[in-house]
C-alpha cells in the first residue's frame, strides 16, 4: 500500500523547472532512497510533500491526503529532519526534544532516554553551544522518539561522525521493523545502499531511474581481477570491457553487467587461474548517470 505518492509533480520558478514531472511512490514499511546531486530537486520535492511549497502542476498525496490542502492532518503522522537543523538558542537540547514530543503527543520517555544515550547527547546544554552534529542529534532523537508513520529525512546525517551514522542507520531499520515508512534523501551512497528497499535517482528535476538496488545494478560495472595461464590479448576490444589495467601476474578491469557472460567465456580460453570480483556499488551506478556532465562534480551535498 502506497503511503506517499506523487504524480507528474512539477514546480516552476518563472521559466525554470525545479521539478519536471516527478513520480514517487513509497509503500508501507519501505525505506525509499532519494538520491541526486546538488540542485537536482530533492529538497524541493520534500518541501512540496511537507506543504511548504505549492506544486505548479501534478499531485502529491501522503496517507491518501493532499500534501498542500491537508498538510496539518498529515503532519500529525510524520516526522521530518532537515539537513541543517536550527534550534532555539536559549533552550537546552532536552527541552527542545520535550517540546517536539509534546507537540506530537508522544509520551515515550523511556525511548527518549535510550536515544539520548545512543546518540551520546548532553541534553542539559543550551542549543547555542551545540555543534552542527549535535543539532542534528537533537532533531533525530525528537523524530525517532515520536510515533510517526512516515519519516521524511533530508540529508539527516549531515555533520554526524561515522559512529553516529551507524546509530542513525539502526534507528531507521528499527522503524522499518515496526512497519514505518521512510523517505531518505541522501548523497551518502553507502548509507542508501545499506538501508533502502527502493531507490529513485533524480537529475535536473526529473526522475531518471527508479527501482530496487538489484534492478538498478544492470546499469553498473563489476570490477574483476583475473590471472590466466596465457596472458590475455585483445581484452580491451571485447564488448562491455572498460578500464583495463595490467597488474603483476594478472589484469584488472570493469565489465558492464549485461556483457558478463561473453567476457567470462572469452577469458576462459586463456585458462583462468584466479578470479576476484567486486560487486558494483551505488556509487558506480550514480557516476555512470552523470558521467561526462558537470553534475558529476557536485556530489558533496544535496538540495
Amino acid at each position: 500500500m502506497a503511503i506517499l505518492k506523487t504524480k507528474n509533480l512539477t514546480k516552476k520558478y518563472g521559466d525554470f523547472k525545479a521539478l519536471d514531472g516527478v513520480d514517487l511512490e513509497v509503500n508501507e514499511g519501505e525505506i525509499y532512497g532519494f538520491i541526486g546531486p546538488n540542485g537536482a530537486g530533492k529538497s524541493t520535492t520534500i518541501r512540496v510533500l511537507l506543504g511548504i511549497l505549492k506544486a505548479t502542476e501534478g499531485e502529491a498525496h501522503i496517507f491518501g491526503k493532499d500534501a498542500w490542502e491537508e498538510a496539518v492532518e498529515i503532519h500529525k503522522r510524520i516526522a521530518y529532519v532537515p539537513g541543517d537543523v536550527n534550534l532555539w538558542p536559549n533552550l537546552t537540547g532536552g527541552e527542545v526534544i520535550d517540546l517536539f514530543m509534546k507537540l506530537r503527543g508522544a509520551k515515550q520517555q523511556t525511548l527518549r532516554e535510550e536515544l539520548i544515550r545512543k546518540f551520546d547527547l548532553d541534553p542539559s546544554k543550551k542549543c547555542r553551544t551545540y555543534s552542527k552534529g549535535n543539532r542534528q542529534k537533537v532533531a533525530l532523537i525528537a523524530a525517532f522518539a515520536s510515533d510517526a508513520d512516515l519519516y521524511i529525512l533530508d540529508e539527516p546525517t549531515s555533520g554526524l561522525d561515522p559512529l553516529m551514522e551507524r546509530v542513525f542507520q539502526d534507528c531507521v531499520l528499527e522503524a522499518k521493523k515496526n512497519g514505518k515508512s521512510v523517505l531518505l534523501s541522501s548523497h551518502i551512497l553507502s548509507e542508501v545502499e545499506k538501508l533502502c528497499d527502493q531507490i529513485g535517482i533524480i537529475r535536473q528535476g526529473k526522475i531518471i531511474e527508479t527501482g530496487s538496488l538489484k534492478e538498478l545494478r544492470h546499469l553498473t560495472r563489476t570490477t574483476l581481477y583475473m590471472e590466466t595461464r596465457v596472458p590475455m590479448k585483445g581484452l580491451s576490444e571485447v564488448k562491455g570491457v572498460n578500464d583495463v589495467v595490467g597488474k603483476a601476474g594478472g589484469v584488472s578491469f570493469q565489465v558492464d553487467s549485461e556483457h558478463m557472460d561473453e567476457v567470462i567465456q572469452y577469458a576462459s580460453s586463456f585458462g583462468v587461474v584466479k578470479i576476484e570480483s567486486a560487486p558494483p556499488t551505488l556509487e558506480d551506478l550514480f557516476m555512470r548517470h552523470y558521467e561526462g556532465t558537470e553534475a558529476s562534480t557536485h556530489l558533496g551535498g544535496g538540495q
